[in-house]
């Protein structure tokens, strides 16, 4: 069996980042870099119990309070307006509203209460120059949650779809529920299992997707699974998806190009999309022929047979038929193309018309 991809350990890569433009007060361009007092599990107690939280700097400005429940919990936060206005005097917004009563200091403790993250801006004296800011975002442990999930859940695959034409690149995609479509994505992250290669990804324009770029050599045998990890958020509410596979369990080949016949002799071409060369990763086809009027998926068939040929003879009586072909990995026989098919062919090219 020809073995698949390993990816190369210590090839820099790159991750996704996206600017969260509904609740940072600016956009993307270069801020003083936040110096954070705790990055680590806290205890809060409330009433007779106490609750497990703990903070995690997901990026620049932007921090994830973990909690386990959304009611009736609070966690203390510590802010730093940043080392450079340490003997300033420094006032505290939050989402726009000085903070009451007053709170001044260039490092602070903020009481997240009940899922109420925000905007916290740090301003130079009352006349309230901006200085800097962190975005407190809540997110609930694994198994808990807030009404409707962000994204929906899709029949058996979970919350992320990933697909791949080839074993160079991949393309995953989710879909925000109905009551949760102004959720924005903050982070994407793709990376391979135990090596921790990152892997180049971009962002889809509508924010419902990912295309990810395997810069590494494809040949070689695939060890370690990829790990996607979705960072996705409305208001200040946080939630995190993430899906693990194999490549070889996603790559579905293109449709097949170039279908031409002359009513019993056809032909087609690998798609442009597949690994090269050819003979290396071998395709291997499906010919199917079912009465005309009738759809590739249909069950009932006049034939169906398997060739590694891109080129096929048919032996058949019947003269009013749907030509279909698709491919598949022919090693690890993973997902089928498209069908490709015709039901008849242009005289002179030979061309097939799939009418």
């Amino acid at each position: 069996m020809r073995s698949l991809c390993r990816h190369a350990e210590h090839r820099r890569a790159s991750h996704l980042i996206c600017c969260p433009h509904r609740i940072i007060t600016s956009t993307c361009s270069k801020m003083h870099a936040l110096f954070l007092m705790v990055l680590c599990a806290g205890l809060w107690p409330v009433g007779s119990s106490s609750i497990e939280y703990s903070i995690e700097a997901l990026m620049d400005n932007v921090l994830a309070l973990k909690v386990r429940h959304g009611v009736a919990t609070k966690a203390s936060v510590p802010l730093s307006c940043g080392e450079a206005y340490e003997n300033q005097r420094v006032l505290w917004k939050k989402n726009g509203e000085w903070i009451n009563p007053p709170l001044e200091g260039n490092q602070v403790q903020v009481e997240v209460k009940e899922m109420d993250g925000g905007n916290y801006t740090c301003h130079l004296g009352p006349d309230g120059d901006y200085l800097n800011h962190t975005v407190i975002l809540v997110q609930l442990e694994s198994g808990h949650k807030i009404g409707q999930d962000i994204l929906t859940k899709q029949s058996d695959i979970g919350h992320i779809h990933c697909s791949a034409y080839n074993y160079s690149s991949f393309h995953c995609t989710w879909k925000r529920s109905k009551l949760r479509e102004s959720a924005s994505v903050l982070l994407v992250r793709a990376e391979r299992q135990s090596s921790y290669s990152e892997i180049s990804c971009e962002l889809d324009a509508d924010g419902s997707g990912i295309h990810c770029q395997d810069a590494s050599c494809p040949h070689k045998e695939e060890q370690h699974r990829i790990r996607l990890i979705v960072y996705i958020y409305i208001g200040y509410y946080l939630e995190v998806y993430t899906r693990l596979f194999y490549l070889r369990d996603i790559v579905r080949p293109d449709a097949l190009p170039n279908l031409r016949g002359n009513k019993k002799e056809f032909s087609w071409s690998h798609p442009d999309s597949w690994e090269k060369p050819c003979t290396y990763f071998a395709l291997q086809f499906q010919v199917k022929v079912v009465k005309k009027g009738l759809s590739c998926d249909s069950t009932e068939h006049i034939m169906l047979e398997e060739t590694p040929e891109t080129k096929y003879e048919l032996n058949i009586k019947t003269k009013k038929y749907t030509f279909c072909v698709r491919a598949q990995d022919k090693h690890t026989q993973g997902p089928f193309s498209p069908w490709s098919f015709c039901t008849r062919a242009n005289p002179k090219s030979q061309e097939c018309v799939p009418t």
